[in-house]
């Protein structure tokens, strides 16, 4: 039971977590402001601004590099893991969503009139635009760095 409590005293992963989920938050704040309507949906779903993805493995590559040292194969690791999830989320997904969004408008447009289509429509917002995962990631790193200052302090 002890090593469960040392995963609790872990700051790196706590602080990407907590960058995750500020991040995640934020998707309800910049939902309310942009189509002024509290949409909880938000935080569970995937897409939005800023990416949370990006947010939480900035954090974590930030916060190996503070502990691990600059240098260290582990802040090497983490970041190339960074940028693969990073690449992933505006890259991959983003594109398996507008196929999504393709595939959805052609099964609209083919099955007007009385023909029924008994599917479920495809999920369209699955990555994330470039700017999402950039403010993400200043978003991750920025946490890090607070919660880095506040680990000395304290």
């Amino acid at each position: 039971m002890q090593d469960f409590g040392d995963i609790l005293d872990n700051r790196v992963l706590l602080t990407a977590l907590v960058a995750c989920v500020i991040a995640q938050a934020t998707k309800l704040v910049v939902e309310l402001v942009v189509n002024r309507k509290v949409n909880l949906k938000v935080l569970v779903e995937t897409g939005g601004m800023p990416s949370s993805h990006s947010a939480l493995v900035a954090a974590l590559a930030t916060g190996v590099g503070q502990v691990s040292g600059w240098a260290s194969s582990e802040f090497a690791i983490a970041t190339i893991f960074a940028f693969i999830v990073m690449y992933d989320a505006a890259g991959v997904r983003r594109a398996a969503g507008k196929q999504a969004q393709i595939l959805n408008q052609m099964i609209d447009e083919f099955f007007q009139g009385e023909h029924q289509f008994a599917e479920e429509r495809l999920k369209e917002l699955l990555g994330h635009t470039p700017l999402q995962v950039i403010v993400g990631s200043i978003l991750g790193v920025t946490i890090s760095c607070l919660a880095g200052l506040a680990f000395k302090v304290s």
